[in-house]
């Protein structure tokens, strides 16, 4: 492993446990050349799971584009970029748990409006106005209702 502070090869692992249920493994390393210490992660690599967007090409699955969706609807808000993460991970999980290699955007998009209308309401609102692509005050009002009958 690389030191990100010297670039050196060379290292021993000081302390090392499982992360995320057993899903990753947390490894504390000590450069032996410059002594400083550095954290590393190792991951299971798996098959990348294909999203199929509405016009039907195919990208791969990429966290940051969800994460960059779920930034824009809770910024100003109080919501934790801990609580984003542990959305994005949620989120993840369920899509690696269908079983499926392949899912559709709009499958995405309900999980993380499922999600965001539990984490924060004004969040959810601003992303399903994009997502929904709310054409006129009417629908966005309609939206509105149906989460406040919800209540």
């Amino acid at each position: 492993m690389k030191c990100p502070y010297c670039s050196c090869q060379e290292d021993k692992v000081i302390d090392s446990r499982p992360t995320d249920e057993g899903a990753t493994i947390r490894r504390r390393r000590e450069c032996l050349n410059c002594h400083k210490r550095f954290t590393t992660y190792e991951k299971v690599e798996n098959l990348p799971i294909m999203v199929i967007k509405k016009d039907g090409s195919r990208e791969p699955y990429d966290r940051d584009k969800v994460r960059k969706g779920i930034l824009r609807a809770t910024e100003k808000r109080s919501v934790s970029a801990d609580a984003i993460e542990r959305m994005l991970d949620s989120i993840e999980y369920q899509i690696s748990n269908s079983l499926e290699r392949e899912v559709t955007s709009a499958f995405i998009g309900e999980l993380v409006m499922e999600k965001l209308r539990a984490l924060d309401e004004v969040a959810y609102v601003r992303f399903a106005s994009v997502y929904r692509q709310f054409k006129d005050i009417n629908t966005f009002m309609d939206e509105l209702s149906k989460l406040l009958k919800d209540k």
